[in-house]
């Protein structure tokens, strides 16, 4: 099974949510991940959405994303050419004798401790999931109690013009 990660440009507007997960329900599909979020241009947002599947099958999505009416552009965010990063906060039991070795290993991945109690430490850590990953095997030891993530969202890297991406999806 291979993963692909899509980046859809979608109106602003009630129920386009809805629709794209319709989509992937109606059609048995799974969605690994999914953010949305307003762009810079309120009458966008920008939804990154994971999945995967076979190749046949990834291609369809994209086909079918495509046909939506409310997606203005879609892209697909190929691992060497594009920027995805994920925010995860953990919160980990930590007596007063374990404390310093979560808070050095939270210093290494440059994580940031967010809230402290006799118990318990809550981080926050944002990256790819490799890093993530990693971050939560070295906490291993230690009981993590609650996490939370955000889901990837990403960008293609270089100079790229948004409204243009828009402009030339509308045409």
């Amino acid at each position: 099974m291979k993963k692909k990660v899509f980046s859809l440009l979608v109106d602003n507007q009630a129920g386009v949510l809805s629709r794209v997960a319709g989509l992937f329900s109606r059609r048995g599909y799974n969605i690994d991940s999914l953010t949305v979020g307003e762009t810079e241009d309120p009458a966008f947002s920008r939804m990154t959405i994971v999945t995967s599947g076979e190749e046949d099958v990834l291609e369809q999505i994209e086909k079918q994303l495509g046909k939506l009416i409310d997606v203005a552009s879609i892209r697909v965010l190929p691992a060497e050419s594009s920027v995805a990063r994920e925010l995860i906060l953990i919160k980990v039991s930590a007596t007063a004798a374990d404390r310093q070795e979560v808070i050095a290993v939270a210093d290494i991945f440059r994580a940031k401790i967010v809230d402290v109690s006799e118990t318990s430490l809550m981080i926050e850590l944002t990256g790819n999931q490799s890093k993530l990953e990693a971050f939560i095997g070295l906490l291993g030891r230690h009981r993590i109690r609650q996490l939370a993530r955000t889901g990837i969202t990403g960008l293609s890297r270089g100079s790229f013009d948004e409204a243009e991406e828009a402009g030339n999806a509308a045409q």
